[in-house]
Parts: C-alpha cells; structure tokens; sequence
C-alpha cells in the first residue's frame, strides 16, 4: 500500500522495511505523515551503531549502548571494557538485529503517540 515507505527510507535496510510496512499499513494520510515526521528523528541507522560499536576497541565501550537507551548496559560495557571485549564483539556482529529492535520500539512509542 505503501510503496513510498522506500522513498521516504532509502537508508532502511528490507526488515525495517516489513517492520514499517506491518505498523503503518491502517495509517490515514495524516497520521501516516505525522508517524514519518516523529519516527525519521528518532530511529538510529544501523551504520551509525556500527561506528559507535567500533570505537569500543579505541576504548569508549558502550557508548553504542547509551544510544540507544540502554544506559545500564551502556555504564557496564563501559566500566568493564566491554565486558572484556566480548560484548562489544558480540555486540559488532548483531548491531543490524540491536537497532532493528530499538527502530521497533520507536515505531510502537510512536503509533501510541498519534492514536
């Protein structure tokens, strides 16, 4: 129904793509405008997780995690060194799946603000 959901996108990878499609589909225009105005602010591009998650091994472990709200995680990554390295390597292979799940999140805090 939706096919500018790729224009309005471009940067979403295909499972953020299904994952829109699924939340806005009963959407009328205006609320379909308003949910692509608040949710392009406040979603994270998985590349941008990705550098973040990198720099764990320059020594700022964790701040991948602080955002995206995770600040617990985020405090502990960064007093342990990222949990010795381990989580931020297991963190640098799941970052796509990380920031799918919190783009989810959004999408959900999102539809329940314009309802």
């Amino acid at each position: 129904m939706r096919k500018e959901l790729i224009q309005l996108f471009p940067e979403a990878d295909a499972m953020e793509l299904v994952s829109l499609r699924n939340h806005i589909d009963f959407l009328d225009e205006e609320q379909f405008q308003l949910f692509t105005t608040i949710y392009r602010a406040k979603r994270k591009d998985p590349q941008t997780i990705l550098i973040l998650c990198l720099a764990g091994f320059l020594g700022i472990n964790g701040i991948h995690r602080i955002v995206m709200d995770q600040l617990g995680l985020g405090i502990v990554y960064l007093l342990t060194g990222g949990l010795c390295l381990v989580g931020t390597i297991v963190d640098l292979i799941n970052y796509k799946t990380i920031t799918l799940k919190y783009n989810e999140k959004v999408m959900d805090e999102t539809l329940m603000k314009i309802r």
